[in-house]
């Protein structure tokens, strides 16, 4: 797998990504999307409410549409089948471009949301050169690594932190012999991994966001970790964090031991996610 720790690439796509993905649901403003423009960041997960990221794409991509990686999908209804082409055809006429690079169905948790139909569309889709690859978001670890194993898909959108480590068993190991790519979410744990856990003591720190990033990227098999910042101010931070590399043994250790903290007293809660 041709990678730094800033830039790899996507899997067997072979698309080139900076690994700090961006996705602008917190509304970070403009002028933070410009500037993880001008930082390198092109891996971009979007959805038609991210109206400050559709302009800033829109824009860019008028000159240069293979300098960027655009993720988007359909969201997963449960009780009902979603129209995936509407949804597509809506996306592309949103973007103003004759192709999305990654296109997902999202939110799955259970095997059986995630149908032959819908397979076959989301192959229909690439077949007809609207969509260049295909995949899903989902909790669902073992029905994901079931998915790498049998390269049903181009790429998996999971869930890893370090309060979340899962994936190192029921996914990473499935991975190696079709490669898709894999995008991770939510790597400070929806914002649990940056406060002190009931019982973590007082004079002990907890982590940053940075180091929260680092540590999911400092693990090989995940290509692209999103990002979710508010202001330019975080956007910064972390793209600083991610320049000082992989964490070290001792970091590891850290955050490997806070995380487990962290889920210990969230327990209850994350166990209802994973459903």
């Amino acid at each position: 797998m041709e990678q730094d720790f800033i830039h790899t690439t996507l899997g067997k796509t072979n698309l080139r990504v900076h690994r700090l993905g961006l996705s602008a649901t917190y509304r970070p403003g403009q002028k933070a999307i410009c500037k993880a423009l001008d930082e390198g960041v092109n891996y971009f997960f979007w959805f038609n409410i991210d109206h400050q990221l559709i302009r800033v794409l829109r824009d860019v991509i008028k000159t240069d549409r293979e300098r960027y990686v655009i993720s988007t999908g359909a969201y997963n209804l449960v009780y009902g089948h979603p129209n995936l082409r509407r949804t597509l055809e809506k996306r592309l006429r949103t973007l103003r471009t004759d192709y999305i690079d990654v296109f997902l169905f999202l939110g799955v948790l259970k095997e059986r949301e995630f149908s032959q139909e819908t397979m076959d569309e989301l192959y229909r889709f690439r077949e007809e050169g609207k969509v260049r690859f295909v995949g899903l978001s989902t909790h669902n670890r073992k029905f994901a690594g079931k998915l790498a194993a049998e390269s049903a898909v181009d790429v998996l959108m999971i869930r890893y932190n370090a309060s979340h480590r899962g994936a190192e068993q029921d996914i990473f190991p499935f991975l190696e012999k079709f490669d898709p790519g894999v995008v991770s979410y939510t790597a400070t744990s929806w914002t649990y991994l940056l406060r002190r856990p009931r019982g973590w003591p007082k004079d002990q720190p907890f982590p940053t966001a940075g180091q929260c990033y680092r540590f999911v990227l400092s693990n090989p098999h995940v290509h692209v970790c999103l990002q979710a910042p508010r202001n330019e101010k975080q956007l910064t931070e972390n793209l600083d964090a991610l320049r000082q590399g992989p964490l070290s043994p001792e970091e590891m250790e850290f955050m490997r031991k806070f995380g487990a903290a962290v889920y210990k007293t969230k327990e209850r809660f994350f166990s209802v996610l994973a459903r």
